[in-house]
């Protein structure tokens, strides 16, 4: 018999071929057979993310996280907390992602406080995060307890104030923050207002305070819009001015509806306000008791602002505190003009042409003169306009945004 014509490195062992000597007999095998196994690798195991935010409804901040978590794409798995029980906003994303929003009990009086810490403790531990993200001083309690108890690192996202800390911050809170935040890895912050009080105020360290400004995707944020079915039916040559914003007392509504009342033009003008709450009701008695409720559109909660802001000729905001809202960042992507109280960074985010339309909270009076200016001048509301998106393009990346999240939710 003549030799294999294939290598045999020992008897009876084949690397390259078919067929064996062994003891005389020739036994065929299978190439796959004569070869061992390879181990597929293991699995790539991706970060666990815990955002405890005091609600997951539409607005805001959480629309911000939904979008960042869409662009991070399978990178993290998320696992969101919402102690209201609206778990709305995570509608906004993508359903092939590993994310789960469910609820958890709300925050409890302070008598009450060491029992809730034991319980979060708990949860915490049974969840076992790579990182825990909390959110404003609704979730501080998760804050607290992690400070107490450390189970994973911490970052603390501070978007801004309730009614209650509207025009000052409360001191007991301040000091709460200061020592509850102490050792979180990062404090960050939308707005240099905000990051002055955290120096300044809270007394947290420089160097842990981490500026992040909102950006946005203003070529697809505004092109959805176009294309999506709109929300209202406009009339021939008027003009609406318009609001992003959820009917709570912070946002003050109110006061723009006051306001539009005021307006006296010989051009049909109309006011619409996209954005649920609880005070739907009482914002529209005002509205009736003011005579203008057949001019006042209410749009409800809107999971897509792109389609009110595509409808709007002027953007207002009206709001007793802010520091980087969104809403005015769409309306600049949406090529607007703004009128505004003056609050938070709202100023320094429009384009230096706009800067003279935004007034001071207590003078609704100029407010309305200032809304009057625009409604009479459509040149400069298009030329202002401009200039607000033109802005938004090369200050406000929603590139640089994603990159600087991304760096946030990779800190161990």
């Amino acid at each position: 018999m003549r030799d294999p014509p294939y290598f045999l490195s020992a008897p009876g062992i084949c690397f390259l071929g078919f067929r064996v000597y062994f003891k005389g007999m020739v036994v065929d095998l299978a190439l796959n057979e004569a070869r061992s196994p390879i181990p597929a690798p293991p699995p790539v195991r991706r970060p666990q993310l815990l955002h405890v935010l005091p609600s997951f409804a539409v607005g805001g901040v959480q629309v911000r996280l939904a979008r960042v978590i869409n662009a991070l794409g399978s990178r993290y798995r998320h696992r969101i907390l919402a102690l209201d029980g609206n778990t709305a906003c995570r509608s906004l994303i993508d359903d092939q992602l590993d994310v789960i929003a469910e609820t958890a009990p709300p925050p409890r009086p302070l008598k009450e406080l060491p029992s809730a810490l034991r319980i979060i403790r708990r949860d915490l531990r049974a969840a076992r995060p790579d990182l825990l993200l909390t959110y404003n001083w609704g979730s501080i309690e998760w804050a607290i307890a992690n400070r107490l108890f450390p189970v994973a690192p911490h970052i603390h996202f501070e978007d801004g104030f309730g009614p209650e800390e509207t025009e000052q911050r409360l001191t007991r809170r301040s000091m709460m923050r200061r020592w509850t935040l102490g050792r979180s890895k990062q404090i960050v912050v939308p707005s240099r207002t905000l990051e002055t009080i955290a120096r300044d105020e809270w007394h947290l360290d420089p160097k842990r305070v981490h500026y992040i400004a909102n950006g946005i995707d203003a070529d697809n944020f505004v092109a959805s819009g176009k294309t999506a079915s709109p929300l209202f039916a406009r009339q021939p040559n008027e003009i609406i001015i318009g609001t992003v914003a959820p009917l709570r007392p912070e946002k003050n509504v109110g006061r723009l509806v006051r306001v539009f009342a005021q307006l006296h033009t010989d051009i049909p003008t109309r006011l619409a306000i996209a954005g649920g709450g609880a005070q739907r009701d009482e914002i529209e008695a005002m509205a009736r008791s003011l005579g203008v409720a057949d001019r006042v559109i209410f749009l409800g909660s809107v999971a897509q602002p792109q389609r009110a802001l595509a409808l709007f000729d002027i953007f207002a905001l009206s709001s007793n505190t802010e520091q980087m809202p969104m809403s005015v960042l769409e309306a600049m992507a949406t090529g607007l003009p703004v009128v505004s109280v003056d609050v938070g960074d709202v100023k320094a985010m429009l384009a230096d042409e706009n800067s003279d339309l935004i007034v001071p909270k207590e003078r609704e009076d100029s407010f309305a003169s200032a809304l009057t200016a625009l409604v009479l001048d459509p040149d400069r509301r298009w030329s202002l306009g401009a200039l607000n998106r033109l802005k938004v393009h090369t200050v406000y990346s929603w590139k640089a945004m994603v990159e600087e999240y991304e760096r946030v939710f990779s800190t161990r």
